[in-house]
């Protein structure tokens, strides 16, 4: 659509699409990837008061962490927000799927944990979106957990860079970050530690499969003792269900499972199985840009859009 719409033409575009029965799937998805795609044309996204800094993570792999991390974190860009993403897995797939730098010798974020190098000069522009920024991990990082042990304030070495960073964006005048997603590893090492110091806020992707609450109850119990004991405005605040199949019963079980235990952090969202978001990494992008009009590229944009404006409708609740 080369233009905005209003939302009189949204709702009217929206209408004219027929509604597709619960039994043919296919008929469905379409369906709503057609509304979807005008419902979310041209949208600017609701911007926060202050710089909201999530950690994205989930004590078990392979639930699609890093893949929403850096999904979200393009779509609020395709927003309009400004947005940083930190790469703390030594693997490094944020890194690669935000087309930043990160052989050997790059400044990263481990330079910024244990040489307390500036963000500034370890930030990179990403090619994915305007105004979506990143700090890689290289292969460096991987012996980090090691070489914090004897550093003084090993836990909060992130929290202080992010900080200072934000300060030093003031002075000179400039804008400060919307968002700051910060990627971990599936454990619960120092890295994370890091990233829990940092962040006030804790997304979960929970994927919708068998044992899909495996590892979040231990995850719980992490959160709930760094909030004693280090950071108490940590909490969990959004989760993202992942890898839905709309064809199945057992999406639809684990979903409203999940909802029990978590009624007011689950997003309404849900992301699809989808094969381009599995190949957009391959190409080093994420799926906005590999396939913007692809049902998972769809569903992440709209995660975004329902991301930024949670802050606003819980306000307003209160």
């Amino acid at each position: 659509m080369s233009r905005s719409l209003n939302e009189q033409e949204r709702k009217a575009l929206i209408e004219v699409i027929p509604q597709a029965e619960a039994d043919t799937p296919l008929a469905a998805q379409l369906s709503i990837d057609a509304r979807r795609r005008i419902e979310l044309s041209g949208r600017q996204f609701e911007r926060p008061n202050s710089t909201r800094v999530i950690t994205v993570a989930n004590q078990k792999g392979g639930v699609g962490k890093t893949t929403s991390a850096v999904n979200l974190a393009a779509g609020l860009a395709i927003g309009g927000l400004k947005v940083l993403v930190i790469d703390l897995d030594p693997q490094g797939n944020a890194s690669t799927a935000l087309g930043l730098r990160r052989e050997s010798g790059t400044p990263s974020t481990y330079e910024v944990l244990i040489e307390s190098r500036p963000l500034t000069e370890v930030v990179q522009v990403s090619p994915e979106a305007p105004g979506l920024f990143g700090v890689p991990a290289t292969i460096d990082l991987a012996g980090a957990e090691i070489e914090l042990v004897p550093l003084v304030s090993r836990e909060t070495r992130l929290r202080r860079a992010i900080a200072d960073h934000q300060k030093q964006l003031s002075e000179q005048g400039e804008e400060p970050f919307d968002y700051v997603l910060i990627d971990c590893p599936p454990s619960l090492g120092l890295l994370t530690v890091n990233a829990f110091a940092a962040g006030d806020e804790v997304l979960v992707p929970i994927q919708c499969e068998y044992y899909a609450l495996e590892g979040v109850s231990h995850l719980l119990k992490a959160v709930d003792l760094f909030r004693k004991h280090i950071n108490p405005e940590l909490h969990v605040s959004t989760i993202l269900m992942t890898m839905f199949d709309g064809r199945t019963n057992l999406s639809q079980q684990v979903v409203a499972e999940v909802q029990i235990y978590f009624p007011n952090q689950v997003l309404k969202t849900k992301i699809p199985r989808s094969v381009r978001v599995s190949e957009a990494p391959s190409y080093g992008k994420t799926v906005m840009t590999y396939d913007p009009s692809s049902s998972g590229a769809l569903a992440y944009l709209e995660a975004a859009r329902e991301l930024s404006s949670s802050v606003v409708e819980k306000a307003q609740a209160a």
